[in-house]
């Protein structure tokens, strides 16, 4: 079954939700959906709190570590962290508290060509078992191409049956936001969800686009529950109008039968 998983988004320190597209290295047209007054520690505990597992800290650009090892310490072991992850740090986040490090960019070098070399020292590093693909991407007219650089530049690496099943050689899970839908709110790609589930050999999580409660539903069951979603935009305690966050918290708990106690 798809499950909800957490996000904590993090830029200029801060939690804060941003259309993905708008992401530049000089800030330029940078749209920001939602700002929170909270700290990251708090939504971690929240979380913690929530019994939500598995979800992702992403620090988009610089000035994040401080936050981001605030919300590791608030819920230890109870998060991924990425953003700038590579073999010199990766070992480090893990001991500030990450289940898991997400790491993309590092994997390529400056023109987007995938490093498979780079893909050993890691796992050698940390164990696969430690490691989640961030395979986010851009749609092109035949599919979807991986980004890297806060999603600005395309790599050699489509998103497809095969790329799935090699990457998953490398690691434990995949995160995958569709970045040309990414904090609109406008809805799910739902071609690319069904082409997770459809192919993915281990879990993966998949976010962009959701507007409304029944969007897990719909992941659900276009992946045959193989694929989990995060919202961003959309929830109510990131200042959206569509998904209330309570909603989602009651959707992962498991049904309880009511069985007689003779049985």
């Amino acid at each position: 079954m798809t499950r909800f998983r957490p996000c904590i988004d993090l830029h200029e320190g801060k939690v804060k939700q941003i259309v993905g597209g708008s992401l530049r290295d000089d800030q330029t047209g940078l749209q920001t959906n939602f700002e929170s007054d909270q700290s990251a520690g708090s939504f971690a505990d929240r979380y913690r709190h929530d019994s939500l597992s598995g979800g992702h800290i992403i620090k988009l650009g610089p000035n994040n570590d401080e936050a981001a090892r605030e919300a590791l310490a608030a819920y230890p072991g109870g998060m991924h962290v990425g953003g700038g992850i590579n073999l010199v740090n990766a070992s480090q986040w893990l001991e500030a508290g990450a289940s898991h490090v997400i790491v993309t960019s590092w994997l390529f070098d400056e023109t987007g060509r995938l490093l498979p070399e780079r893909l050993d020292a890691l796992v050698a590093e940390v164990g696969k078992e430690h490691i989640v693909i961030d395979l986010s991407c851009r749609a092109k007219e035949d599919g979807w191409v991986v980004a890297m650089n806060r999603w600005q530049t395309p790599t050699d690496l489509p998103v497809t049956e095969k790329t799935l099943k090699a990457m998953a050689d490398y690691c434990a899970e995949f995160l995958i936001h569709a970045a040309d839908v990414e904090g609109k709110c406008e809805g799910i790609d739902e071609k690319l969800v069904k082409l997770i589930g459809q192919h993915s050999p281990i879990p993966a999580t998949y976010a962009g686009g959701v507007h409304a409660f029944e969007d897990l539903a719909t992941v659900d069951q276009l992946s045959g529950g193989k694929v989990d979603l995060t919202i961003g935009s959309a929830l109510d305690i990131f200042g959206g109008t569509n998904v209330r966050y309570d909603d989602c918290v009651k959707w992962n708990q498991p049904i309880k039968l009511n069985i007689p106690s003779n049985l």
